[in-house]
């Protein structure tokens, strides 16, 4: 155990605070995953390539009946909702327990870019992957090359 003084556990001293305010990784969002209610948000991994866009989330023990992706404009919403109620004893039962899980993430899609009327979900293994194409107008073009006359 250790003994602080008064002044010590009231008032922290500046190089103390200082070496926790420059200690910190500020460049680690490990933090980003947790909603104020401390439960935990899916994390993602989003890819691009000349093609699309592709979002995978991180969701074990869900099914794919557990999902909602809506696309509204160019922002893309994917939610989830689980319902689950354990009744022991039959009808007069001595313990019941009750679990809801939800979250909702959102992604702000590049305008103009995406062709949502081609977007496709898949849930496989725990993994959630949502694919977003790109529009045509938008895919780099391969090199052309012009003949000299």
């Amino acid at each position: 155990m250790t003994l602080l003084k008064a002044s010590e556990r009231m008032f922290p001293t500046l190089p103390s605070f200082f070496d926790n305010l420059l200690s910190r990784d500020w460049m680690d969002w490990n933090e980003s995953n947790f909603s104020t209610t401390n439960s935990t948000l899916p994390a993602v991994n989003i890819r691009e390539d000349e093609e699309s866009f592709m979002i995978e989330m991180a969701a074990p023990g869900l099914t794919k009946d557990n999902f909602k992706v809506n696309l509204d404009r160019n922002r893309l919403v994917i939610s989830s909702e689980l319902k689950s109620e354990k009744n022991q004893n039959g009808e007069k039962y001595a313990r019941r327990e009750f679990s809801y899980q939800s979250f909702q993430r959102s992604f702000t899609l590049p305008e103009g870019t995406i062709d949502g009327d081609k977007i496709s979900a898949k849930y496989n293994n725990g993994i959630l992957l949502v694919t977003i194409p790109k529009r045509e107008e938008v895919k780099p073009k391969p090199i052309k090359e012009i003949d000299i006359a």
